[in-house]
C-alpha cells in the first residue's frame, strides 16, 4: 500500500533533500531507517528537491510499505533516526498518489537574523547591518515577482528545466522587531533550482540601494539574467508547508509545537 510521511529536518549535516553519491542525504537517511524496520529495501519519493543546508519545517515523501504496518512504526522509526530528522505521520493514500507530482503548492520562508543569536546561528542568515534595508523598497520587489509567470532571472544556471513558468501566490517581506528578523515568505506550484535564495539576494540588494527595481523589471521582461545575481547563504532557508488536493495530512499548522 502507499503511505504519505510528513517530516521535519535540519538540513545543516546534509547534502539536500536527494541522495547524493558519496554525501549523507535526508533521503538514504529515511529509507535506510525504514529498510531497517521492514527488513527490505524501501524506496521514498520527495515532495521536491532541497540544496545542502537547506531546512525543511513541513516535507511530504511517499513510499509503498508492506502490509500490516507495525503499531510503533512511528516510534520505532523516530528512534532510529537521528535528532535532526523527525517524522510526524504516515497516511494511507490512494495507489496513484505522488507527493511530488500531486502537490498543488510549496511555501518556503528565508530567515535573516539581524542580530547574533547562538541558537539560530544554522537556521538563519545573520545580517547585522539590516537596520540599514529599506524593508518598503524590498517589498515592492517582492510584490513586483506576483506579476510574472517565469522567472529565468532567478534559476541557477545549467540547472537543465524545460520552461521557467511558476505561478506564485505569495511573495512578502515580514518584519519581526521583537526578535530583530525578517523573513521572507514566498508560496507558488513549483520553483525553480535556487529560486528562493536569489530572489533573496535581489530583494537585499534593492533594499541596500545596489540594484534598482528597474533592474529587476527588465530582467524579468527580458528573460534574462541580473546584472548583479547573487544567491544569499542556504541556512536561513526552510521548506513550511505542501499543498494536496485531498485531506489526507496534517498541515503545518497541526504539527507546530
Amino acid at each position: 500500500m502507499r503511505y504519505f510521511l510528513t517530516l521535519s529536518y535540519r538540513g545543516t549535516r546534509y547534502a539536500g533533500w536527494q541522495i547524493q553519491p558519496g554525501d549523507p542525504s535526508v533521503q538514504e537517511t529515511l529509507e535506510t531507517a525504514l529498510s531497517t524496520i521492514f527488513r527490505q529495501p524501501i524506496g521514498l519519493t520527495g515532495c521536491g528537491r532541497t540544496d545542502a543546508g537547506v531546512h525543511a519545517r513541513y516535507y511530504v515523501a511517499h513510499a509503498d510499505l508492506p502490509e500490516p504496518l507495525p503499531p510503533s512504526l512511528l516510534y520505532s522509526l523516530n528512534s532510529l533516526l537521528p535528532d535532526d530528522i523527525a517524522v510526524y505521520s504516515v497516511v494511507q493514500v490512494p495507489a496513484t498518489a505522488h507527493a511530488r507530482f500531486d502537490a498543488l503548492e510549496r511555501s518556503y520562508v528565508y530567515t535573516i537574523a539581524l542580530r547574533k543569536d547562538p541558537f539560530a546561528t544554522e537556521t538563519a542568515w545573520l545580517f547585522p547591518k539590516g537596520e540599514r534595508l529599506d524593508l518598503d523598497r524590498m517589498q515592492e520587489a517582492a510584490g513586483l515577482l506576483l506579476r510574472y509567470q517565469a522567472f529565468f532571472p532567478f534559476c541557477k544556471t545549467h540547472s537543465g528545466v524545460e520552461h521557467y513558468a511558476c505561478a506564485l501566490t505569495a511573495s512578502r517581506w515580514v518584519s519581526v522587531p521583537e526578535e530583530q528578523r525578517l523573513e521572507f515568505h514566498i508560496s507558488a506550484n513549483r520553483f525553480l533550482r535556487g529560486m528562493v535564495r536569489l530572489v533573496v539576494g535581489a530583494c537585499v540588494q534593492v533594499g541596500q540601494g545596489k540594484l534598482e527595481l528597474a533592474d529587476i523589471r527588465n530582467a524579468l521582461d527580458a528573460q534574462a539574467m541580473l546584472k548583479k545575481s547573487w544567491s544569499v547563504p542556504p541556512q536561513g532557508l526552510a521548506l513550511t508547508g505542501v499543498k494536496y488536493p485531498y485531506a489526507l495530512l496534517p498541515d503545518q499548522a497541526q504539527l507546530a509545537p
